[in-house]
């Protein structure tokens, strides 16, 4: 089991740490060559090797269990959270009792992999996440029970990161919650801890092991040389752990503000197969309370909260765009994110709802009592991305408020062409490109390559990948092959120039005539091999393996002139299409720097990582204060109660005329385009018009 350290984005893969091939030799003072981040490479497949005896002894892990159920009196519905996990023998033989709402947590990402994969095999439906415990990804007051447990607490060089991650689990567990911790017995260990011990680990792998006190001896320093009987020294580790007696945890509990710190027996499960106890050979249990007040909205006794429901995707479900078709931690912990957000915003109370067998009744039983209904059901309806506008749908047969886009909005957007269409009618550019549904079509076609190819209808990129950029008819085949065993079969696709400049994207938050204009960004392909094609696709956005990965999106820097005509073109379209309460809209700049529209994006994502979210970032509006935003357009679209939540976007759009209605503020925009042009001169617009001199096509 392991202590946990930090990572600023849980989606980026971890550095694996190397195991050490040689040997230092004999060493008189052992203590210089422990690294303070020890933790971050030791537990590995050697780990799992050398503490073997203990970890999978079945009826140990059982003990523990019974100890641990008998002493808190848990209930199978309590949330439950084992801190510092490791490889989950403790999560893993709760979930086989039937408790279900049980989740571990560890630093070490192949610990959690192994979990995960046990998981998987008995079928056990339990979650495991990978992060840091001093900084832990979930709301205050989620947990009923925290555990710690196999000595897994004491691995910093500091106690104040130990007392840290006491404040932290002090945070997530509910008002009359309580932490259970398995801790080495200090006292009991500085007396008879083993200066030397050596152990085959099997017929192949044997261990020594070398102990010293540290210089203010409050922790213990372990040497450990694994060696193979046919290739020789195969690591020489170093690794400590503070030694914690029960005046010390009472003290640290309290400090972190517990309350009735408990020490329940001494514990020496030592397995029969035990060689070298180490420090597992006696350890400590106790427990503590926490003793706080749930919190109360700001104000409370003069504004009633707003009563909003949340309607997300349903985890339960098969998700086709996810790259292993269902909900993974990644996703969870994107939820909690959003939860712990929603949180910090006042006079609001949140209740989720994403059951969607059962989302019809629970939306009737809550519509007298609900105010607005946060939409982030971006899946769509069953997770089928073609029905994201049933949702909407149905919240406007149930007569309930709700943010974001109509149903007709959503299906003008689905349909990429279409958004190409109504583009062009408004003489905004876009990139020059051609509807094709069948093989028959690409065969009477004339192109100029290199193209993009690309499902005609979807969301997070789905079926483009970097594969998608064609430089010959056969490729084009070939992808829209490849792409249909996805998607499915007889669906169009969109053939598009592949445009060299930048990859950028605008937020809007409001709605015309009153909304905020966020800061355009582009996407900063400078980490990105030359060898690869500059597209954020599929790969950017679900595969952490992927050279797209390090795609960073940043601030676009574009000429004035060029930003205000995309800024114009954007509102324009919002009004048209039917956006509401917040959009995005992705363009590309061709070789010359002129911005072509690529898709318009009604209900865009919503997690603390999106697009969206980097925007607002770069005003210095935080995660919170996005949603808040978009919480507070829809209010006012809806005319609900007085504005509570007031976050200063900059770059606001100018009010024109508060008597101005969309479809008049869309009239404007046309007839600026009609005096002025647009973006593109006429020759241009003339080039980019499909007809049967385009350089793109010769027939259709």
């Amino acid at each position: 089991m392991t202590q946990n350290t930090t990572d600023s984005n849980p989606r980026r893969k971890r550095a694996k740490g190397t195991a050490q091939t040689k040997t230092l030799g004999p060493v008189d003072d052992l203590e210089p060559h422990v690294r303070s981040d020890w933790w971050q490479t030791l537990f590995n497949s050697l780990y799992l090797k050398t503490d073997a005896d203990l970890l999978d002894d079945m009826e140990v892990t059982k003990g523990e269990a019974d100890l641990l159920v008998s002493i808190l009196g848990l209930d199978p519905e309590d949330m439950v959270l084992d801190l510092c996990c490791g490889q989950g023998r403790h999560v893993l033989e709760l979930a086989r009792r039937g408790f279900s709402n049980v989740e571990g947590y560890d630093r070490s990402q192949y610990l959690i992999r192994k979990a995960r994969t046990k998981a998987q095999k008995e079928n056990l439906q339990v979650r495991f996440r990978e992060g840091d415990a001093r900084k832990l990804p979930y709301p205050s007051d989620t947990f009923s029970v925290v555990t710690i447990l196999g000595n897994s607490f004491g691995y910093f060089d500091s106690a104040l990161h130990d007392r840290k991650v006491l404040e932290e689990v002090f945070r997530v567990l509910k008002p009359g919650g309580r932490v259970f911790i398995d801790a080495v017995d200090g006292d009991h260990m500085k007396k008879n801890f083993q200066p030397r011990s050596w152990e085959w680990l099997d017929r192949k792998y044997f261990v020594c092991r070398e102990r010293a006190l540290s210089s203010d001896g409050d922790r213990l320093i372990c040497r450990e040389v694994i060696c193979r009987n046919d290739r020789g020294i195969i690591t020489d580790q170093f690794y400590a752990e503070r030694l914690y007696n029960r005046e010390n945890l009472f003290e640290l509990l309290t400090a972190s503000g517990f309350s009735s710190p408990t020490f329940h027996t001494t514990f020496s499960p030592v397995s029969a197969g035990t060689q070298d106890a180490g420090m597992m050979g006696q350890r400590i249990l106790l427990s503590a309370t926490v003793e706080k007040a749930w919190p109360s909205l700001p104000n409370a006794e003069n504004k009633k909260p707003l009563n909003v429901v949340v309607v997300l995707g349903d985890p339960r479900k098969e998700d086709r765009v996810k790259p292993a078709c269902v909900f993974d931690d990644d996703d969870f912990e994107t939820v909690n994110r959003m939860k712990k957000a929603l949180s910090e915003i006042p006079c609001m109370k949140f209740t989720f709802l994403d059951r969607h067998e059962t989302l019809l009744e629970d939306l009737k039983k809550r519509a007298g009592k609900t105010d607005l209904v946060l939409n982030l059901c971006d899946e769509g309806f069953n997770n089928d991305p073609t029905k994201e506008l049933h949702v909407p749908a149905l919240l406007e047969q149930l007569n309930i408020p709700y943010t974001g886009a109509g149903p007709q909005c959503l299906a003008f957007c689905y349909d990429k062409s279409l958004v190409r269409g109504v583009a062009r009618e408004m003489r905004i550019p876009v990139a020059k490109g051609v509807l094709v549904t069948g093989d028959s079509d690409v065969s009477r076609l004339s192109f100029s390559f290199p193209l993009l190819v690309k499902p005609n209808s979807g969301d997070s990129s789905y079926g483009i990948t970097q594969k998608s950029i064609v430089h010959s008819r056969e490729e084009i085949f070939y992808m829209m092959k490849e792409t249909r065993e996805k998607i499915g079969a007889n669906k169009p696709f969109l053939l598009e120039e592949f445009l060299p400049g930048k990859d950028i994207s605008v937020g809007i938050i409001g709605n015309p005539p009153s909304c905020t204009v966020l800061p355009i960004t582009e996407e900063d392909y400078s980490a990105v091999p030359e060898d690869l094609p500059k597209l954020c696709g599929y790969e950017a956005k679900w595969l952490p393996d992927s050279p797209y990965w390090k795609i960073k999106t940043v601030p676009a820097g574009l000429p004035e002139k060029t930003e205000k005509e995309i800024v114009r073109c954007c509102l324009a379209l919002f009004t048209r299409l039917g956006c509401r309460d917040y959009a995005r809209f992705d363009w590309r700049l061709d070789a010359e720097g002129r911005p072509k529209l690529l898709e318009v994006n009604p209900n865009p994502g919503w997690c603390w990582d999106g697009h969206l979210a980097k925007m607002a970032a770069y005003v210095n509006i935080s995660y919170s204060g996005t949603l808040a935003a978009i919480l507070e357009a829809a209010k006012k679209r809806y005319g609900i109660g007085a504005g509570a939540v007031k976050v200063e976007l900059q770059r606001k759009v100018p009010v024109r005329s508060p008597r101005k209605s969309p479809d008049e503020y869309a009239a404007e925009f046309e007839e600026e385009v009609e005096a002025k042009g647009s973006i593109e001169s006429e020759n241009d617009r003339k080039r980019n018009v499909f007809s049967g001199n385009s350089q793109t096509i010769q027939a259709l």
